[in-house]
């Protein structure tokens, strides 16, 4: 095999068909650097050395023997390729069959000698295996072999686990250089192995402990890698000019105090933060996260009235046209009798407030004519979607950008946005992210450590608390009867489903409960919605749920954000377990939010000790933030809402477990920053840094 370098193609690991790139590039593989950096998800021991006559039904065993027939086929009825083998030793033979997995018929021939760890089947027809581990020898063994630990790989369909063992350690045997890229002084502060030492022994470790040692160096270099490039947008942020937004205070507190309720103690709190960063010159960057309803969208709001009557103008982005619309109906009920228009665009409408034709009410205008309002800056606030951004919206005295649920908009989007040009205004925009979701405190350092950070935990008063139940399958009955109650008295439930489409499992999907309740519940209007309805079709169904023309609405989690339905009073999710804490909560965020006590069920079918008090967290922790927190060490990070939402890898994810690791990456790359913004003394670090970079902007 000829020399490899880290940039080169895949391609050049060896002769790889177009299915096999296509599938390595839904791994995020492109090249012989993502090879080496898809690292196992867990390692499997090898099992009790056995000859083949000494072999036990039903537990795992290694053995060694020589291949005296190979044969690579396709199933009769599914048509899958298979590769059969026999293995002798000197006391019988094995049957061994590997599924799906045809080029292991190309990696061993008849005559060699393999050594199997898997799971042995003694059937009447004698001993079988069924897709183990392998590995070629050159001879038997004189001793027993030691204990070993085989990778396991996230795999996809047309790539193995297996065949990507195998081109990872071609792969290592063939690279040329393998840059250090973590300084030197870090490496021996932390007792760190070097990059060449770690990528061994974290694909192939000789024991547990060189395979954690690897692992803890490939999360600190994640996280401080992000943390270098986060802080590096934070300074050079910090270089640029914003205009100062300052209102007298008697306007503002005139305005609060028009409202029809108060502001708690931590929406003053947070609004008083933002208030000081958006008066100021300096650029404002800031995260705010508030539990499901905490009351975000007036902070916004203020801070949207705050520059609107400073002469500036504000744009609000939401992920989706229904949210948009949303915050353009709250806005107008905020804002509308202050005399400025609010404008309102999406990739399906534009709109403005007031309308000259219908005083008090918004109007439909053409995408031109808004265009035209907003480059002379009679509109001083629009909110909407990706249109924001889109070729011909330019702004006059463009001065703060709100981005609600943020983590759903890529690096670079949110950077186009934040560029947006402005006629009179050569100052760049403030900027504030919102997100109802809890995000663990370490994870948000992380991801957002070029932001400062703001929380809202407390519930506006009057809220009453939704009573949480966690049941089995056999409840279900009792809940259906609980739900029926409740909408036979005018209100309106969710049932919520982890899939579209029924599978070959007994997994809930929303089309097979539509047609199910429909059947129980034939004296209510059932409707379906999930995310492969067009977004049109999409807002169909909430609008006619709004209405209340259906009353029970079974959806995939494409209502966790953004739906505010106050006549919905119970949710049922089936197969809870399926999803993680912080999504539940958000899902259970959006009943509750009317004068009507509201029920929240999560059904599971799990036995599992682990999985029950995980569920059962949901009745008894205080705030989305605290089970994010616990979602994080009891579920798994690779898990947390998604892992790669983030844009971090599993192994990223695992070292958000650890706080002390996190706060000694971000104190490294804020001292390494401090004298040299531009890392001139690490070139090899610099250059890691623009290729994520690169690779960011490419998956997001």
């Amino acid at each position: 095999m000829t020399t490899l370098k880290l940039d080169d193609d895949i391609s050049e690991i060896g002769r790889l068909t177009m299915p096999q790139i296509h599938a390595l590039k839904r791994l995020g593989i492109l090249t012989i650097q993502d090879l080496l950096r898809h690292f196992p998800t867990r390692y499997e021991q090898f099992g009790v050395f056995r000859t083949i006559e000494g072999l036990i039904h039903g537990e795992m065993f290694m053995i060694e023997g020589k291949v005296t027939k190979l044969a690579t086929k396709k199933t009769w009825r599914r048509r899958m390729p298979m590769t059969s083998a026999t293995v002798e030793d000197a006391t019988g033979k094995a049957q061994v069959m590997w599924f799906s997995q045809p080029y292991i018929g190309k990696m061993i021939a008849i005559g060699d000698i393999i050594r199997l760890n898997g799971k042995v089947q003694i059937k009447e027809k004698g001993v079988f295996f069924a897709n183990p581990l392998f590995e070629k020898i050159s001879r038997f063994s004189v001793n027993r072999p030691s204990k070993q630990l085989m990778p396991v790989y996230s795999e996809t369909r047309g790539i193995s686990s297996r065949w990507l063992a195998y081109h990872i350690d071609r792969a290592l045997n063939a690279i040329a250089e393998i840059p250090e890229i973590l300084p030197e002084h870090i490496i021996k502060k932390y007792h760190l192995p070097v990059i060449s030492r770690a990528l061994r022994a974290i694909h192939f470790p000789r024991s547990e402990r060189e395979a954690t040692a690897a692992r803890k160096r490939f999360a600190f270099e994640e996280i401080f890698t992000i943390q270098l490039m986060r802080q590096q947008e934070r300074r050079l942020l910090e270089s640029k000019a914003s205009p100062e937004l300052i209102l007298p205070t008697a306007r503002l507190e005139g305005f609060l105090e028009g409202l029809p309720f108060k502001l708690t103690k931590g929406q003053k709190q947070v609004l008083g933060e933002i208030l000081e960063n958006i008066g100021s010159s300096t650029p404002m960057a800031r995260l705010l996260e508030g539990d499901v309803g905490s009351g975000k969208t007036i902070i916004a709001a203020a801070a949207s009235y705050v520059a609107a009557l400073s002469g500036h103008q504000v744009a609000y982005m939401a992920p989706t046209e229904l949210l948009a619309r949303q915050h353009f109906a709250a806005f107008t009920k905020y804002l509308g009798r202050l005399g400025f228009k609010i404008g309102l665009v999406s990739s399906g409408e534009s709109r403005v407030f007031p309308s000259k034709a219908y005083p008090g009410r918004d109007a439909h205008i053409s995408r031109t004519q808004l265009n035209k309002w907003v480059h002379m800056g009679d509109i001083r606030i629009v909110i909407g979607t990706h249109a924001l951004i889109a070729k011909g919206m330019e702004f006059d005295k463009l001065a703060l950008i709100i981005v609600d649920e943020q983590h759903r908009f890529g690096v670079r989007q949110r950077a186009r946005l934040a560029k947006t040009e402005s006629r009179r205004e050569s100052r760049i925009p403030h900027f504030l992210s919102m997100t109802a979701t809890p995000i663990p405190r370490t994870l948000a350092l992380t991801i957002y450590g070029d932001l400062d950070l703001s929380v809202l935990d407390e519930l506006p008063p009057g809220r009453k608390p939704i009573t949480t139940l966690v049941g089995s399958g056999t409840d279900r009955a009792r809940m259906w009867e609980l739900m029926r109650e409740e909408v036979a008295s005018g209100r309106q439930a969710f049932v919520i489903c982890p899939r579209i489409e029924e599978k070959d499992d007994d997994i809930k999907s929303v089309e097979k409960e539509v047609k199910r309740l429909r059947d129980i519940f034939p004296e209510f209007v059932v409707g379906g919605m999930h995310g492969k309805l067009s977004g049109k079709e999409r807002d169909k169904r909430m609008q006619e749920f709004a209405r209340g023309e259906i009353q029970v609405l079974v959806s995939t989690t494409v209502i966790e954000v953004g739906i505010d339905i106050p006549n919905a009073t119970v949710m049922i999710v089936e197969d809870s377990d399926w999803f993680g804490l912080a999504q539940l909560h958000q899902l259970r965020g959006r009943i509750g939010r009317g004068e009507h006590q509201s029920t929240f069920i999560a059904l599971t079918e799990s036995r599992s000790k682990k999985t029950l008090d995980r569920l059962h967290a949901l009745e008894t922790a205080e705030n989305g933030f605290r089970l994010a927190e616990m979602d994080l060490m009891l579920r798994g990070a690779g898990e947390l809402s998604g892992g790669h939402q983030w844009g971090i890898s599993d192994i990223g994810m695992e070292a958000l477990k650890n706080p002390a690791m996190v706060a000694a990456a971000r104190s490294e790359a804020t001292a390494l920053l401090k004298d040299d913004t531009e890392l001139t003394a690490y070139p090899k670090l610099n250059i890691a840094l623009e290729r994520a970079k690169t690779r960011e902007a490419h998956f997001e």
